[in-house]
């Protein structure tokens, strides 16, 4: 029998192991060759079956009690697609780790998108190479290799600020049409407007105005609406429902507020509502009922980016993101019927 095994590495790729020979290989994406992985044990007697762990590998659920084994990453939101909705990390969620890492948190969940923000360190091996505008056309490249290699669409970028002077704001939407981003998000204030929108027009590219909470300027809805009214469509509102929480706005009544002026979420469950240092926890699990926000987007016909933005348990959130996206999945099912 062959004394081989199969564990899945930090990008959610199956590696095959001979324990024979020393030699690895890298597989298609878990999630593709499982049932032939199956057929492979049972015709060629592998008499190792379970995913061995190696060192820094990920794994969104529990490793068994001797820390050696890993489950299948997880599948998406396939149900939440036919709707219209997609779902991807914002890598703020992963700042403790860098862009790269990120990537590839998010393909291990088996999401397909993504939103950076500005700063954050494209890898280990190159530390001084930060995501942003700055970026040289080689460096550029290698973003969209590592996203390709993961199978992740980047859509959005933020939150960041958009230069006043129209010659650096237009090195910023250069950026993002290169790298294929459809919606900056920003918290430009009005008197900027003006520009932004002429830029937005031109590059075919959303602006969506993000909501910090109180006492930051757009932490009310209603500064969002008045700022976006008589406004094109490519300027409305990126809701982050967590932050409306935190600022004692109900989030269904912001959604309401903004009402076919939202391009993108930024989405959160809080253990608390009204408290400004109340945490994340997977959706459904928090203290407002995130159910009836859900089924106020549905009702609005929304169809566009949720970015989950989770900020807590830093060091090892992805078994809470990995519920979060089960939960997201399973309430656009039950919202469709």
């Amino acid at each position: 029998m062959l004394q081989s095994a199969f564990y899945v590495n930090s990008i959610g790729a199956m590696v095959f192991v001979s324990k024979k020979t020393g030699e690895t290989k890298v597989m298609k994406k878990t999630v593709h060759v499982i049932s032939v992985l199956i057929c492979v044990v049972a015709f060629a007697g592998v008499t190792t079956l379970a995913y061995a762990v190696p060192e820094g590998a990920c794994c969104n659920d529990k490793a068994d009690a001797d820390g050696k084994t890993c489950c299948v990453m997880g599948g998406g939101a396939p149900n939440a697609e036919k709707i219209g909705w997609r779902l991807g990390c914002q890598a703020y969620s992963f700042n403790r780790f860098t862009f790269t890492e990120a990537v590839e948190k998010n393909a291990s969940l088996g999401l397909k998108y993504i939103e950076a923000y500005p700063g954050q360190k494209f890898s280990a091996e190159l530390p001084e190479l930060k995501m942003g505008q700055h970026m040289t056309p080689d460096e550029r490249a290698m973003v969209k290799a590592l996203l390709k290699e993961n199978g992740v669409t980047l859509v959005n970028y933020g939150v960041t600020g958009v230069p006043p002077v129209e010659a650096k704001a237009r090195e910023l939407f250069d950026f993002a049409k290169d790298m294929g981003i459809e919606t900056l998000c920003t918290e430009t204030k009005e008197d900027e407007l003006d520009l932004v929108e002429k830029l937005a027009d031109e590059y075919g590219i959303n602006i969506a105005i993000h909501n910090h909470p109180k006492p930051s300027h757009y932490w009310n809805p209603e500064t969002v609406a008045a700022a976006v009214k008589g406004r094109g469509k490519r300027i409305g509102a990126c809701a982050d429902i967590g932050h409306w929480m935190r600022s004692g706005v109900d989030p269904v009544e912001g959604l309401k507020i903004l009402e076919g002026r939202i391009i993108s979420f930024h989405f959160k469950d809080l253990n608390e509502f009204g408290v400004r240092e109340a945490h994340d926890v997977p959706w459904g699990e928090g203290a407002y009922g995130i159910e009836k926000v859900f089924a106020e987007i549905k009702r609005q016909g929304f169809q566009g980016m949720f970015s989950i933005e989770y900020e807590h348990n830093w060091e090892n959130s992805v078994p809470d993101i990995a519920k979060c996206v089960t939960y997201f999945d399973k309430i656009a099912v039950e919202l469709s019927k």
